[in-house]
């Protein structure tokens, strides 16, 4: 499901579970524990097999475990972010394909984030599907988008190509596939000669307003209540069918 290689002193991390690595609990608590057992001073590169990085939640599996699979997996897709996050290491994102509402969460996430010139949109879709976005991954989205895109990528829910991505901020640099991953692992290795107390405490520096404003237990109560109230749970069936019909 997470694999964890070595790749030239970084610790590279690709997600291969399925066609499109689509978040599941048992998913989000596997890449948090693989980030746990990576030393908090190793360079991480994250990437995943085939052509989606991640199309986000596993919509099927949340409406087939309904309201109390929800309220379990909330957290458990709360703590992964903030885990990717928070790594006083550099973490660098090579996409290597789609990257769609929490896969883009996820993506932007890292500190310095490359995608491949493939085709491939990334994008936070989470209101067309019909839910919230959690605080954690709220602020992570503010920390990436360029303020003067943030609303309106998050109100439209639009995808973007990797070009459109990063004029908004999304991403840093576009890539050609066959050297993304090489690109990668050079990006982390130079931001890992930085003095590794040093960069640590400045990331936390740099990210204490984020991380701050995603300590909000009321909102993540009111998120919880939509996500697996009936009304929700009903845009998002409508939402999987739309979808299954167009592929």
């Amino acid at each position: 499901m997470i694999e964890v290689t070595e790749q030239d002193d970084v610790a590279a991390l690709r997600l291969a579970d399925g066609k499109v690595n689509a978040m599941s609990m048992e998913f989000c608590e596997t890449l948090t524990a693989r980030f746990a057992e990576i030393p908090p001073a190793r360079a991480v590169v994250m990437t995943a097999t085939g052509r989606t990085f991640s199309a986000g939640v596993d919509l099927v599996r949340l409406l087939e475990g309904g309201a109390p699979y929800i309220r379990k997996f909330l957290p458990a897709l709360s703590a992964m972010f903030a885990t990717v996050f928070s790594h006083p290491a550099p973490v660098v994102a090579a996409i290597n394909g789609h990257a769609i509402a929490g896969g883009c969460v996820l993506a932007c996430g890292a500190d310095k984030r490359l995608m491949a010139r493939d085709g491939s949109r990334i994008g936070v879709t989470e209101l067309l599907v019909g839910v919230p976005f959690p605080p954690v991954a709220m602020e992570i989205m503010r920390h990436a988008i360029a303020p003067q895109f943030f609303a309106d990528a998050i109100y439209s829910g639009a995808t973007y190509t990797p070009l459109e991505a990063v004029a908004r901020g999304f991403i840093h640099e576009v890539i050609e596939p066959q050297v993304l991953l090489e690109r990668a692992v050079a990006a982390a290795k130079s931001l890992a000669a930085l003095p590794p107390k040093a960069f640590a405490l400045s990331k936390q520096q740099i990210r204490a307003p984020a991380l701050e404003r995603m300590q909000s237990p009321d909102l993540d109560a009111t998120i919880e209540q939509i996500w697996t109230a009936s009304e929700t749970l009903e845009r998002v069936r409508d939402y999987v069918a739309r979808t299954l019909r167009k592929s």
